[in-house]
């Protein structure tokens, strides 16, 4: 493996409490120390041989792309979910529902093996209501439109009202500590930039991840936030903030809407005192449980290796999370069915994982994998690769695999080239809940989706099925079922090339 079982480890035993910001930061390490190894493995001095895939994998794969772009499986599981269901926070009833939903929707589908894996976590919940009582009562009075961050706690039953303390950045607010902010409602801003590989969020996300922190240790009474979006629409972000060393904010962190924050920001301009009301109710409710609900084609062949694909059945609770992640669930189910109704099953099996509570610190996708770990299954893994950033039309094809597997990772990009998808390079991801297995060593695809707009809709009431084009979800479609179909059916091991620790 290219990371070692003890980095792995430190990631499995981290609760839930430490939230994405710890999660991802020791997994993105992970996955760099993967894609070092690779690219060390690969001999210099020998051309790799071009791998050919078999003629008749290719009439499949080709025949698969032609029956995907007129196909309307994945809108119609779209739409079912978010019809039927709604929205889905984790550890939630609506969230049992959607297992329920799966389950019931693998099964009529014809899947084999399908199963709820079950695991535990903490609830957070907005309380009362999804819409918090927000309103700038000073110097120009009018009501905003704010939304808690998952995790931020409640206000005291009667209120709240305070002045506010301007931030133009998240960098500026870091920097400035000779501002006294205690008593004060801190308002951070930076904005985030559109862009088809999503690139922007990151940093922009970085005042939602952890910003609460400096502003409870500082005195504040509260935390308002720029919505990290990129809507000019009055629908605020939310998202889930991180908890360092298992610490819960004990004050309400909230998303601005876009065009709010715009006026904050104007008002501040004027050096104004402006003062916000606020009422909020949400906190954490104890235990509760989710689960990971589970599908399978079993390969001909080899059934216990497994290609493994997927999407996140949770969604935050304000839209009804068509493309978060209603898309991804919809995209690799009906890819897998499609290759399910081949006159052959591929070579190895083919499971398709709906992983339960990703919202909130990929809680499912490490459950999957610590139980992998335990039971010694981990290594029949031979690649992965999950759907998690909407319906935009798929333009680039990357890979984190060994040197050895470069040649037939490329010739999968020669098939997929058509549907109008680049080659990208062997330093890729898999998905957010394909960070653990990747981080224990398990080789990766990614399909990349044009995530320009994503942002307008993310982790807000917008996110519903509407917003999906429904040509751009069929060429989705057509790409996952090619390379899902090449990957369960050629001969390729995967990690080979791989330097061992």
């Amino acid at each position: 493996m290219i990371v070692s079982l003890r980095m792995f480890r430190i990631v499995q035993e981290n609760t839930i409490l430490e939230g994405n910001f710890m999660i991802r930061s020791l997994l993105i390490g992970a996955m760099g120390l993967a894609s070092v190894a690779c690219a060390h493995a690969q001999k210099e001095d020998v051309p790799p041989t071009p791998f050919v895939i078999p003629a008749e994998n290719i009439a499949t794969s080709q025949a698969l792309k032609e029956t995907a772009l007129k196909s309307d499986l994945a809108l119609d599981i779209i739409t079912d979910l978010t019809t039927k269901v709604g929205p889905r926070l984790a550890g939630t009833p609506q969230e049992e529902k959607a297992r329920t939903w799966g389950v019931e929707k693998f099964k009529e589908l014809g899947f084999e093996n399908v199963r709820v894996e079950p695991f535990e976590l903490d609830l957070w919940t907005r309380g009362r209501s999804v819409y918090e009582e927000v309103t700038l009562t000073a110097p120009y009075p009018q009501p905003l439109y704010a939304i808690s961050l998952g995790g931020g706690a409640a206000t005291p039953e009667e209120g709240t009202e305070a002045s506010v303390a301007y931030f133009k950045s998240y960098d500026a607010f870091k920097a400035n500590t000779e501002t006294d902010v205690t008593g004060k409602i801190v308002f951070v801003g930076d904005r985030m930039t559109a862009a088809r590989t999503g690139e922007g969020y990151g940093w922009a996300n970085r005042k939602r991840r952890d910003a609460w922190i400096m502003a409870e240790d500082r005195g504040a009474v509260a935390l308002f936030i720029r919505s990290v979006g990129t809507s000019s629409n009055r629908f605020a972000h939310t998202g889930m903030m991180s908890f360092p060393e298992g610490r819960r904010p004990n004050i309400p962190a909230l998303s601005v809407s876009n065009p709010d924050a715009d006026q904050i920001e104007r008002i501040s301009a004027t050096g104004e005192d402006m003062k916000i009301r606020l009422k909020t109710f949400a906190g954490w409710r104890g235990k509760s449980m989710s689960g990971n609900v589970i599908g399978e084609i079993v390969g001909r062949e080899n059934p216990e290796e497994i290609v493994i694909i997927g999407g996140h059945l949770d969604s935050w609770d304000t839209g009804t999370g068509a493309l978060d992640d209603g898309a991804g669930v919809g995209i690799t189910m009906a890819a897998a069915k499609l290759i399910a109704d081949l006159p052959e099953k591929p070579r190895r099996t083919i499971r398709v994982v709906l992983f339960g509570a990703e919202e909130v610190g990929l809680v499912g996708a490490r459950a999957y994998a610590k139980e992998r770990m335990e039971d010694e299954t981990l290594d029949n893994h031979v690649i992965g690769s999950e759907s998690d950033f909407g319906a935009g039309e798929v333009w680039r094809f990357g890979s984190n695999v060994g040197a050895d597997a470069l040649s037939a990772m490329d010739a999968i990009g020669r098939e997929l080239a058509p549907l109008g998808i680049i080659r990208g390079n062997n330093k890729s991801g898999g998905g957010p809940d394909m960070m653990p297995l990747q981080a224990a060593g398990v080789p990766m695809g990614r399909l990349d989706q044009n995530g320009e707009d994503y942002f307008e809709f993310h982790h807000t009431p917008n996110d519903t099925v509407d917003k999906i084009e429904k040509s751009e979800l069929q060429q989705n479609v057509a790409a996952w079922a090619m390379f899902t179909y090449l990957a369960a059916e050629l001969d390729v091991d995967y990690r080979a090339g791989r330097e061992e620790e």
